[in-house]
């Protein structure tokens, strides 16, 4: 056992899980299942690899919370499926996957595997709070690289990075995120509102890359010293500066929309991995029988029986 929480960004799993295994994997009744089974190999496959002290599949109890789209109109827009008339907007979830979310979540129940969600917040949110909160080693499991922002060496905090595929897993550290953007874990956050992201809806400073990001992040230490030394018209160039200010209305609200939330009143969770007693393993095997989860469920019950 390692001593550390492992904190499942539940969503981009499921996602993953559905797009890497075949929608030919089938229940009894002839619906796939192919993102359930998948989840239970992901689950395999980390507990195997990284062997946590605990686990927490953490959720997206709002995918797109209002409070952020109010800061941000164009935040996750391209997402959107539907608005509902006094509801949350839905998002592009293909119908043979959310068909299986309840099953995943039937399977995480089965397992003993806590999940945490909180209303009007993203996993992401729980997933900051959770490894704030924390007093043991944290590995976060996503294929998000907005949570690169948690990462913390001094505490131990890392990324098991999951884009790669789940057999090209990469463990991110401050040094990692050092060497491929020059700047730190604590940096990323303020790098990612700069630099922008197609996939959440951020349209960034228009005229400040990458490049540009890190190279005034590393003179001026975050986006306010940015902001304060481009009023003051110093350390930067004429053009870098007046794109900063030309990006003010921006800057003003899209700080609050990439950082995650980390003081969220959640209960106490425990997710300590002890193994699987027969209670729960007769009742694990009877859902795999049921719903032909199969070889998959055997797979997660043996990484589990062996913590």
């Amino acid at each position: 056992m390692s001593g550390r929480l492992m904190l499942l960004d539940s969503a981009s799993l499921y996602f993953r899980a559905f797009y890497g295994v075949p929608d030919t994997v089938k229940g009894p009744d002839g619906s796939p299942v192919n993102a359930a089974r998948g989840f239970l190999d992901i689950i395999a496959k980390l507990v195997t690899t990284y062997r946590p002290s605990a686990l927490v599949a953490c959720w997206d109890d709002d995918w797109r919370p209002q409070w952020r789209v109010d800061l941000l109109p164009s935040y996750k827009a391209h997402r959107v499926a539907e608005v509902v008339a006094a509801g949350p907007d839905v998002e592009v979830v293909p119908d043979p996957l959310e068909a299986q979310v309840p099953l995943i979540r039937e399977t995480l129940d089965v397992l003993g595997i806590p999940i945490v969600g909180a209303a009007e917040h993203e996993a992401d949110d729980v997933i900051g709070t959770l490894a704030t909160r924390a007093t043991t080693p944290i590995d976060v499991v996503t294929g998000d690289r907005d949570l690169f922002q948690l990462i913390d060496d001094e505490r131990d905090v890392r990324v098991v990075y999951t884009a790669r595929g789940m057999s090209n897993l990469e463990v991110v550290t401050d040094a990692t995120v050092l060497a491929k953007y020059g700047i730190h874990g604590r940096q990323y956050a303020d790098f990612a509102t700069m630099r922008g992201d197609a996939s959440d809806g951020l349209p960034g400073v228009a005229g400040i890359g990458e490049k540009s990001a890190a190279v005034l992040l590393a003179a001026h230490g975050d986006l306010a010293g940015i902001r304060a030394a481009a009023e003051a018209d110093e350390g930067m160039t004429a053009a870098q500066r007046a794109k900063i200010l030309a990006a003010a209305d921006y800057l003003d609200v899209a700080p609050r929309v990439v950082e995650v939330v980390r003081d969220l009143p959640l209960p106490p969770v425990d997710g300590t991995l002890r193994g699987i007693d027969d209670e729960r393993r007769a009742a694990a095997e009877a859902l795999a029988e049921r719903t032909h989860l199969g070889s998959s469920m055997t797979r997660a019950l043996a990484a589990l029986s062996a913590t």
